[in-house]
């Protein structure tokens, strides 16, 4: 199979390379050229703008193509416009903050909270740009980002069958330090970790980055997958207590999680969602369809993001 990835060496991308590579198909990956990320030989790499990919693309003919950062409706048109009639299928990366249930936990939008496990078909967010004007963003271009759009342009046409991936929080070595700040807390001579008691409670679907990139695999080798909508992560979401609590552990802390009211923390430490409403996401679909497994056990990749986050504390590559 030819397999086209525009993206693929961030976090999870690399992943996905090499799993296909290693079921012997032929990977292609279009990027900006920034870092290579270590690919094995034999993969081809193009150099550009993944905003507009060039009508070049379209004579690779690949079977599936795989777009891991697909940004917002401009973006995903000009993937369209470029690969219509050139692809066999996509496999598109969203996110799980397209739910309702993200809107209303920013406070974008109101109303009670929702039942959870959040499945695939319920309600998407009716708010726009959820990240517009935040300082400091993890990504680039988060003014313009939103992934609802991206989903309602790619279903929007019957030309190229798509599936979509709604990926969860993924952590992992060459993350964005998403436990960096927690695990610098958790130190031999802090015995209380404090923590806003409404977002201790709080569920939200994670998933370790090789454990990410088998979904995207599954998605892209398999032609059930076509039209299909899939959530990915951990099977069950822990409250942040619980989430913390067993890093704590694995990073061989003594301490304990206490949860605070938010007036007892310092101004820069409150976190003004609306907790009441979970991200925690149902991935029964794609475990029973695709037949999704994590490849790396739990606290293994934990362990290896600790070590990892050490390691750059430390200054180390």
């Amino acid at each position: 199979m030819r397999v086209l990835i525009l993206g693929g060496t961030g976090l999870t991308g690399p992943f996905v390379v090499r799993g296909l590579v290693r079921l012997g198909h032929e990977v292609t990956i279009f990027h900006r050229g920034g870092h290579e990320a270590g690919l094995p030989d034999g993969v081809t790499h193009i150099h550009g703008d993944i905003a507009r990919p060039p009508a070049g693309l379209r004579h690779l003919s690949a079977d599936v193509v795989v777009h891991m950062w697909a940004m917002n409706e401009l973006d995903t048109r000009a993937f369209l416009d470029c690969f219509r009639g050139a692809a066999g299928r996509v496999v598109a990366i969203s996110s799980g903050d397209v739910y309702r249930a993200y809107g209303r936990l920013k406070r974008l939008e109101s109303g009670p909270p929702g039942p959870i496990p959040l499945t695939e078909d319920e309600p998407l967010r009716e708010s726009r740009c959820p990240y517009r004007g935040i300082v400091n963003a993890p990504l680039e271009r988060m003014d313009e980002y939103d992934k609802v759009l991206v989903e309602q342009t790619l279903r929007s046409q019957a030309d190229v069958p798509v599936t979509i991936l709604r990926f969860p929080a993924v952590y992992g070595p060459n993350d964005n330090h998403r436990f960096g700040p927690w695990l610098q807390q958790m130190t031999p001579d802090r015995a209380v970790l404090r923590i806003q008691e409404d977002f201790g409670g709080w569920r939200w679907t994670h998933g370790f980055s090789e454990d990410v990139a088998e979904a995207v695999g599954l998605a892209v080798t398999n032609g059930r997958a076509a039209g299909r909508t899939y959530n990915v992560g951990e099977p069950h979401a822990p409250t942040w207590i619980e989430r913390l609590e067993e890093w704590g552990r694995l990073a061989g802390w003594d301490g304990r999680i206490v949860p605070v009211p938010a007036g007892e923390l310092p101004e820069d430490r409150r976190m003004p969602n609306d907790f009441s409403h979970h991200l925690a996401v149902d991935t029964s679909r794609i475990r029973t369809e695709l037949g999704y497994a994590e490849v790396v056990p739990r606290e293994e990749g934990i362990v290896r993001t600790i070590a990892w986050e050490r390691g750059a504390a430390a200054g180390r590559p």
